[in-house]
């Protein structure tokens, strides 16, 4: 059972080469649209970690050791992938929308690093950006550079993280 949001503009298509699925747009779509919304229930850390691998991938984290754990397996907005050049960013805590204008027939992606803040779920990056970090942290949301690429992008937890670092 699906709880969460994909804006019919988009769709999830079969890609094993990326481990599963993707989601692409099939019209275009314009800066700030809303894309997905993540559903499902609340779950610490601890609890995360007690998943099923699979599981723990379909996570996304919304707060300070807190993760929104899908219900089921068939959440289609579980299915957009990571990429360092991403089109797509976070507003609210699960809600993701498009940071710039996004053709039809383009893969949706936002970048892990404008949610995550654990070392739970860290890899080795494949995007193929040509600004790939190689390798996807849970210290990433601290790169400056970051900070200015996807401002206004990054969940509001590590909004607020930011502007401390900031000292604002």
């Amino acid at each position: 059972m699906a709880t969460g949001y994909l804006s019919p503009k988009l769709e999830v298509c079969a890609a094993p080469e990326k481990g599963g699925f993707a989601v692409y747009a099939r019209e275009a779509l314009a800066r700030d649209e809303t894309l997905a919304g993540w559903g499902g229930r609340v779950v610490t850390l601890d609890e995360v970690l007690a998943l099923p691998r699979e599981e723990q991938g379909h996570t996304i984290q919304v707060d300070e050791a807190l993760y929104l754990a899908p219900i089921g397996m068939e959440e289609p907005a579980d299915c957009i992938n990571h990429s360092c050049n991403p089109n797509a960013g976070i507003r609210g805590q699960i809600v993701l929308v498009a940071m710039r204008h996004i053709a039809a027939g383009e893969e949706i992606t936002f970048d892990y690093a404008m949610s995550d803040s654990s070392a739970f779920d860290e890899f080795e990056c494949a995007c193929g950006a040509s600004n790939c970090r190689g390798h996807v942290s849970g210290n990433d949301w601290q790169r400056p550079e970051l900070w200015k690429r996807y401002d206004g992008y990054f969940s509001a937890y590590l909004q607020r993280k930011i502007e401390k670092l900031k000292g604002k």
